[in-house]
């Protein structure tokens, strides 16, 4: 296969859910893969599906075939590998879809939440240009046919749309670098870890990241629980996918906390991974056997706290902008218009 980069969110969800379903009907996975090969539609898609399918007919386990791939995460690998050995494949499979259904919706709202500012902010830089360089030029001409001359401001702003006009070719092309290198710098692994490592350090998303954190660190903790993982080896891979600094130093802390002969909860607490409330039902959840329920209802409501969280930054943002955009482009007409309203005013 040529691929080279690992699968999305969504095609990892939507594969696990479909090889539980195929499981959990008692066919293997050799064959599992031949049904889901003939009725997929996309080539590479089938090439792996036929990849996996010739690896477990040699005799290889199901998490081999998938590693051998090397489009999916280790940590899909690894539990996959457990849920072989534990015997409840379609179990771990299923938790595993449940886990990348609700990153792709995370990963999908923090895309939308972008999207609108950035159009607005495009939006706005258009309006405010081509008031300066189509708009101020009329208003000179009236200026001049009155024997006037604009204000200070509006001067200025004249000045500055001329450049602009002048350099428009320039400008444009530089413009356009820019954009091209911000969405470079996107694709390549090490800018988005820059990008989200500064989104957890600005005050206006650094409680949102916060939440995603938790809630990456208690679904993954569920996934490990029910996988049969022990707990400091589910620590060191959940380490991996929660993509935060300051949560992956509080795991190191439980760690450390667990080799101190603490419990769980115990560890949880003192690295303060959670809230109070939320280590309080860890603690009941642990001492009656129900710890990796009540991590799942945990990772649900960080779910729900973070969709409000992103609703909340949204609300921020979008009048924020529309109340700039709107007092720049009064600020720039008003330059023009008072004092051409006290031109008329005197002449009447």
């Amino acid at each position: 296969m040529k691929k080279n980069r690992l699968l999305s969110n969504a095609e990892i969800a939507s594969f696990c859910r479909q090889t539980a379903m195929i499981i959990k009907a008692g066919i293997t996975p050799a064959e599992g893969m031949e049904i889901l090969k003939h009725d997929t539609l996309n080539k590479e898609g089938k090439e792996l599906l036929e990849q996996i399918s010739l690896s477990c007919k040699k005799g290889n386990p199901f998490f081999l075939a998938l590693s051998d791939t090397g489009l999916f995460p280790d940590y899909v690998i690894k539990l996959v590998a457990l849920g072989e050995e534990s015997g409840n494949t379609d179990d771990v499979l299923i938790s595993l879809a449940e886990h990348y259904e609700r990153e792709e919706d995370i990963s999908e709202s923090i895309k939308s939440a972008v999207t609108y500012p950035l159009i607005m902010i495009v939006m706005m830089f258009i309006v405010i240009i081509v008031l300066i360089i189509k708009v101020l030029p009329i208003f000179q001409q009236v200026f001049v046919q009155l024997g006037t001359q604009m204000s200070p401001l509006a001067s200025s702003l004249l000045s500055l749309g001329n450049t602009l006009s002048r350099y428009s070719l320039v400008i444009t092309l530089v413009f356009f670098i820019l954009i091209a290198g911000m969405v470079i710098l996107y694709k390549i692994p090490a800018g988005r870890v820059r990008l989200k490592h500064f989104l957890t350090r600005f005050p206006l998303t650094s409680n949102f990241y916060e939440k995603v954190a938790a809630g990456r660190f208690a679904s993954g903790m569920y996934l490990a629980f029910t996988s049969g993982m022990d707990t400091y080896k589910s620590l060191d891979m959940i380490a991996d996918i929660v993509e935060n600094d300051d949560m992956y130093a509080k795991i190191e802390s439980c760690k450390n906390e667990l080799k101190k002969d603490s419990d769980l909860p115990e560890a949880l607490a003192k690295s303060k991974i959670f809230s109070n409330l939320y280590s309080r039902m860890v603690s009941v959840g642990f001492r009656s056997g129900s710890i990796d329920l009540v991590m799942k209802q945990i990772a649900d409501n960080y779910d729900e706290e973070t969709k409000k969280q992103l609703n909340h930054i949204i609300s921020i943002i979008e009048p924020t902008l529309v109340i700039i955009l709107s007092l720049i482009v009064g600020l720039i007409l008003m330059s023009v218009l008072l004092p051409l309203m006290g031109i008329m005013s005197s002449i009447g």
